[in-house]
Parts: C-alpha cells; structure tokens; sequence
C-alpha cells in the first residue's frame, strides 16, 4: 500500500487507515460490541493500517478509552491520532459546541492521554475552529503541547485554505483532515486538496464511503438501525436517499465491470485525487476491514476515473 508523509514530522502512514467513531458514536450504538472493535483495530494493524483516529468527542470520551484498549502491547506500530477542540452538549441528539480556548485544549490533551493510556500522541487535530476564538490562539496553545513533548504533530479539521495559512504562520501543520467521497467533494472545490498538495500537507478524507452509503447497502432509512444518527442528515432523509441512489448505481455497475465492490472504488476514488491523500473509512467488522484495505491495490484505470468524476452531486446537505 502507498505510503504518505505527515507533512513536516518525518513519519510516514499508509494511505488507508481506520476511523474508529462508528464503534461508539454516531451509528448504530445498541449494536455496539467493544470486543469486536478492540478485535477489528487489531487486525487492522496487522494488515498494516497504521493510522489509527479517534476524538474525545466520540462517546464522548468512550472511543478514546476503546482505542486505548487495543493498541495496549500495539502501541510502537501506529500513528495513533486524536482530536479535541469540540464538546458534547447532548449525546442523545449528538449537539455539540466548539471550545478552541487554550485552557480547554491542554485539558482536553491531558485528558485524552489518560484515556488511551500514552504519554504522547502521534498527531493531534483542532476538531473544528471555534468562530470565538482566534485560531492563532487555539494553535498556538497546541504549539506549546508539541514543545512539552505530550504531542506530536498538528493538524485541523474541516477548514478552509485562509485558514490553514494562519495556522501555518504559527505553527506547521501536518494534516488536514475533512470529509471527500464521490458525493461529498467539498475539499476540491475550494481548493484545499491542492492547497495541502503544495504545501506538504497530508489530507485525510473522513468518510471516503459516504457514510456507508456508497457501500451500496442503503437505500432507504429503513435499512438503517432506528437509533442511527445518520436519520439526522439531510442526505439520508427518503427523498434524497432514492435521489442519490443513481450515484451507487453506476458505482456498482463500474466496480463490477473491474471485478471490485462499489466500496473499493469509492476508496481507490479518493486516493487517486492525490499522492498526500489518505482514505479514513471506519468499520466495526473485520469483513469490511480487509475489503476496505484491498481497495489499497485498486488502481482505477482512466476512462473509469472519467466515469467518476461525471457522476451527479448528491442531494441533501452531508
């Protein structure tokens, strides 16, 4: 599998790795099954997924606690990644505020150290910017964690490129990381992939199967657990979930033709769109792991990425 530079740290990561949130938050969490996630982190690694990502906001604080558990003895063979910056207000309808000041962001490190059980973390990423807060100021507090030695590199989550470069002018960032699938292709349009293409930056694209639904495994919310939190997105209400099925289909039709699944075309999509690419998708069975990692090998021939790239914009907003 491809190998990608954390922009700036000297370290490398595979260009698929595993989002952990689904396995406490978000999804389906009455099937959630500590045992088997502790299981599929596990195996991934074993696979050679080496960028293991969380936030103390999944659960909240109960994803970090799980990660924590499998990558006891496993610990030296990841690039273990978490966030910080937002808090859960209520977990049962997922509302949550920003909180970029700086005593909330140490706080929230030592926090997250004590949960995963380390002393340091690989790479740490402002969750979102909080509009009250200078970035300059939330950056800067992360900047003095990095010298303390409890953190690594840095990276931001779901931004735009003016504000990348204020970051930038305080202190490197590594990593960028926002949502890019076949029906969320937001960070091309405003130029942030290409912005972190030149500037050494590594881009993480969370949610490379739309949530699932590029899998081709949900047509209507009937398929989905009544808990679920997608019922709350706009893109999976019934009329855009049948508007948006014209996009998996022809997915589907193009994976068969190249004797793959409409998942790792949607995963080998997203890492053609650039060398610095990573694909985040998160999985809690083992099934889907090693399906999603042989989409590693996929290399998607040009007439199919044409094909991609001519297919509808989604309905609903993500």
């Amino acid at each position: 599998m491809r190998r990608i530079q954390l922009g700036g740290s000297g370290r490398t990561f595979a260009a698929i790795g595993l989002g952990c949130m689904g396995m406490s938050w978000g999804y389906d969490e009455r099937g959630r099954d500590d045992n088997e996630s502790i299981g599929v982190i596990r195996h991934a690694v074993g696979l050679g997924v080496d960028l293991i990502d969380t936030a103390d906001q999944y659960g909240p604080f109960t994803n970090e606690e799980l990660v924590g558990k499998a990558l006891r003895g496993h610990r030296e063979r990841v690039l273990l990644a978490t966030k910080g910056g937002l808090v859960v207000d209520d977990p049962a309808t997922y509302r949550s505020h920003r909180d970029g000041r700086p005593e909330h962001l140490r706080a929230a490190v030592d926090a997250s150290l004590q949960r995963l059980a380390v002393d340091h973390i690989d790479l740490y990423q402002l969750h979102r910017v909080d509009p009250d807060v200078p970035l300059e100021e939330s950056w800067g507090a992360l900047a003095e964690l990095v010298k303390e030695g409890k953190l690594g590199a840095l990276g931001l989550s779901e931004v735009s490129v003016e504000e990348i470069g204020r970051a930038q002018a305080v202190h490197p960032v590594s990593s960028v990381q926002s949502e890019l699938s076949l029906w969320s292709r937001d960070a091309l349009t405003n130029g942030v992939v290409d912005h972190c293409a030149r500037e050494n930056i590594a881009f993480i694209a969370f949610a490379p199967l739309g949530r699932g639904f590029l899998s081709g495994l949900i047509a209507r919310p009937e398929d989905l657990p009544e808990a679920d939190g997608r019922h709350r997105i706009p893109r999976f209400q019934p009329d855009a979930l049948t508007a948006n099925q014209s996009i998996v289909e022809r997915v589907r039709v193009l994976a068969d033709g190249l004797g793959a699944t409409a998942a790792q075309v949607s995963i080998a999509w997203v890492l053609a769109q650039g060398e610095h690419v990573c694909a985040l998708p998160g999985t809690k069975t083992r099934r889907y792991l090693e399906d999603n990692v042989a989409a590693g090998s996929l290399a998607l021939p040009p007439e199919a990425l044409a094909e991609l790239a001519a297919l509808p914009e989604a309905v609903g907003a993500r």
